[in-house]
């Protein structure tokens, strides 16, 4: 294990240095005097990171929050001796690291790469911020997530009282970094900000009122800019390549019959190794003896045929994906009215690395004539604001059938799916929510959007509306009002 002597440290990092030795026997004591904020902290950082994950924080103190956050291999660094003295003492199954994370040799001696690297409040101390974050590339993979939280400086004339009413523990000057100046640097250090959020409006819990404020209110428009709490999480775009080279594009076909060999016959050649996989859905116009006519007339294709096993869009999509072994996973509704002539872009995004979520959206190139109703296209306006809110990135279109996303990160999603049940029966919101919640970063792509040549529409602008209005509700329950 690394460890390095006290710090070469003047000025303020030598007096913050010299109040975390003087303080690291009391820490515990004062985090347990402002125990409702660290357990509302913690509650947050939990949805960003999962349970089971690997994760370094920077600027550990005594090691509470990496501990709340049950990792499956923890890191803590800090430059003080005492903090981390008192850190091993009360997390025996941590490592800890004494060491001065702007000192190279500090992170050169850590073996990575990490789930998540966690830096809570440390930045106000740090004399190099963009070199700091710029050091944390090797410690990362492409699904590496970078989180940072930060206090908002509206909040430092009240904090400076807490501090002289002793019920916080006595700190020094910090750096001032509002959330543009934390995306600011992160992207001058070539990661890029995937999401950002502002919580928390009350750190007492003022008998139960508290946990409301900050479920139901502190995130509202015009309040969050109020909020205690800064949180950004970044991407690193040194390591975003992780060698794409095969598709799978899942076409789920119900009463499509007139479809199924014009899907073939569109699809570019945009890669050496593409897979097409119709799932049929219980059809009444003989959907899967056409796509069984279709495999046998295009042997040169690697055309897969199946039935999928329940009922509902999701269920067809996820019994694909299942068997699916492509590298990168793509929907391609059959009624075509995403033409599949658009699908090399979606390739090019998510291979260059500049989205690791493709959604396609209809809403922003003109519509050809019928492509879709008056009132379902309001909705979905309406509803891509509340969704761009819920969500900390921008949807401009939650129902376009075609949205990509690479299968491993699919895997990933599959073994969190607990966390919002099965829910929903079309599976675009189990996409959106799961790498949502994953933090993967998000690319809404424009497609034209082609009135449907064969058959009929499968969507109920009354019945999906208000499963539209559920999918909100629910959201801002399981995302928001954590």
């Amino acid at each position: 294990m690394f460890k390095q002597e006290t710090p070469d440290l003047a000025g303020q990092g030598l007096a913050v240095f010299e109040g975390s030795e003087r303080f690291a026997e009391q820490r515990a004591q004062w985090r347990e005097k402002a125990a409702f904020f660290h357990e509302e902290d913690n509650k947050y950082l939990r949805f960003i990171i999962p349970e089971g994950k690997s994760v370094l924080e920077i600027g550990c103190g005594i090691g509470d929050t990496l501990a709340a956050l049950k990792p499956s291999r923890g890191v803590g660094v800090d430059f003080s001796p005492k903090m981390i003295e008192v850190a091993r003492s009360r997390h025996a199954g941590l490592d800890f690291i004494v060491g001065d994370v702007e000192n190279p040799q500090t992170l050169a001696a850590i073996q990575g790469p990490f789930d998540y690297i966690l830096i809570v409040d440390t930045l106000g101390h740090i004399k190099d911020v963009q070199a700091l974050i710029a050091s944390l590339h090797r410690l990362c993979d492409r699904k590496t997530r970078l989180v940072v939280a930060y206090f908002s400086h509206l909040w430092q004339p009240l904090l400076s009282g807490a501090e002289a009413l002793g019920i916080r523990m006595p700190s020094e000057p910090s750096n001032v970094l509002s959330p543009a100046d934390l995306r600011a640097f992160a992207e001058l250090a070539d990661f890029e900000p995937v999401k950002s959020e502002a919580r928390l409006i009350s750190p007492f819990r003022l008998f139960g009122l508290g946990s409301a404020l900050n479920r139901f209110v502190s995130h509202l428009p015009l309040v969050r800019s109020l909020a205690l709490r800064h949180y950004l999480v970044a991407r690193s775009l040194v390591m975003k390549d992780d060698g794409l080279k095969s598709v799978s594009i899942v076409v789920p076909a119900r009463n499509e019959k007139g479809n199924i060999e014009p899907a073939v016959q569109r699809i570019p050649r945009f890669c050496d190794d593409i897979e097409i996989i119709f799932v049929e859905g219980n059809s009444k116009d003989d959907t899967y003896e056409e796509c069984l006519r279709v495999q046998a007339a295009y042997p040169q294709y690697d055309i897969k045929v199946m039935k999928q096993p329940g009922k509902g869009k999701a269920d067809a999509v996820f019994t694909a994906y299942d068997v699916a072994r492509g590298d990168v996973l793509m929907i391609l509704d059959a009624d075509l009215t995403m033409p599949p002539e658009q699908l090399p872009k979606f390739w090019e995004a998510i291979v260059s690395g500049k989205g690791e979520y493709i959604n396609g959206s209809r809403l922003v190139y003109p519509m050809e004539d019928e492509a879709m109703r008056f009132l379902n296209l309001m909705a979905n306006r309406t509803f891509s604001i509340l969704f761009s809110w819920l969500l900390n990135q921008r949807y401009t279109d939650t129902l376009c059938g075609t949205k990509v996303m690479r299968r491993v990160d699919y895997e990933r999603l599959k073994e969190g799916r607990a966390y919002f049940g099965d829910f929903d029966p079309f599976g675009d919101f189990d996409l959106i929510f799961g790498a949502a919640k994953m933090s993967l970063k998000s690319v809404d792509l424009p497609v034209r959007y082609a009135a449907r040549t064969y058959g009929e529409t499968q969507i109920s602008r009354f019945s999906h509306g208000w499963l539209l209005l559920k999918m909100v509700v629910f959201a801002f329950f399981k995302i928001k009002a954590l």
